[in-house]
């Protein structure tokens, strides 16, 4: 069965094999996972690669009927495998189970939702494997100091180690992308969870972005007067994500922001 890509689905097959071949070969094993969970697999040119990896044992999600279709009938997918839904609203843990890696040719349009997903489920996630536009990619990957380094940026490598792979050509494939693409790795560190709340830590990052432009003094200004004088001249893309930790200690030592949530 011959597959048109759906724009609404953001959709665009990748046709190289020895690209695909590469991609699926870069899962490393790291973290001592034997389950891969492939996200919308499409016609399958990743799927294959996977399943010649016998150490692993594949699960895929994909929304499109058509897909699912072609995932049955090509390859041997029992249904218990094969997931009829959107990763980003699947019980993912109750389908896979508690560990598995993350790998896909991810539709771009989705593929900030699809790593935060990836950072909610950080403690379930030991490495993922990714196909994004290529700007995406190299800000996951930028340190400070650089333009592009922002709110991902700071989540993801709070928990893992980032990698850019490598970068793929628009004519790779059907139909070709008005951008480049570039294949991303992230390995989880051995940060079991930050030193702080949590929530707190995502909503100080959050904040800090939102008005990258602003001093700390200003963006944060909502979580009351607690901000490390050090920081307090300080714009978000100067600091380390370890930085983004202390911030938040000092806030939530204050106990400013529990007055704020309560009122």
């Amino acid at each position: 069965m011959s597959l048109k890509a759906k724009k609404v689905l953001g959709q665009h097959f990748l046709v190289n094999e020895e690209v695909a071949k590469k991609i699926a070969y870069s899962l490393t094993g790291h973290g001592d996972y034997s389950k891969v969970l492939e996200v919308g697999p499409g016609t399958g040119m990743l799927t294959k690669y996977l399943l010649e990896q016998k150490q692993y044992e594949l699960f895929v999600s994909e929304v499109d009927d058509r897909s699912v279709e072609v995932l049955t009938n090509d390859f041997p997918l029992d249904a218990s495998h094969l997931l009829h839904g959107d990763f980003l609203r699947l019980p993912l843990t109750e389908n896979v189970g508690d560990c598995f890696a993350v790998i896909g040719n991810f539709p771009y349009h989705i593929s900030s939702d699809i790593l935060m997903r990836v950072y909610r489920l950080r403690n379930h996630v030991p490495e993922v494997v990714g196909m994004f536009q290529k700007e995406v990619a190299e800000r996951i990957v930028e340190g400070p100091g650089k333009k592009s380094y922002g709110i991902l940026s700071v989540l993801l490598q709070t928990f893992y180690s980032t990698e850019f792979l490598m970068t793929v050509d628009p004519k790779e494939f059907d139909p070709p992308p008005n951008v480049m693409s570039g294949v991303l790795r992230l390995k989880r560190n051995d940060l079991k969870e930050v030193p702080c709340d949590p929530l707190l830590f995502e909503r100080v990052v959050k904040a800090s972005f939102n008005l990258r432009r602003k001093t700390l003094r200003n963006s944060l200004k909502s979580f009351g007067d607690c901000l490390p004088e050090t920081y307090k001249a300080a714009r978000p893309e100067q600091l380390q994500p370890t930085e983004f930790i202390t911030i938040t200690q000092a806030i939530e030592a204050s106990g400013q922001d529990a007055s704020i949530q309560r009122k």
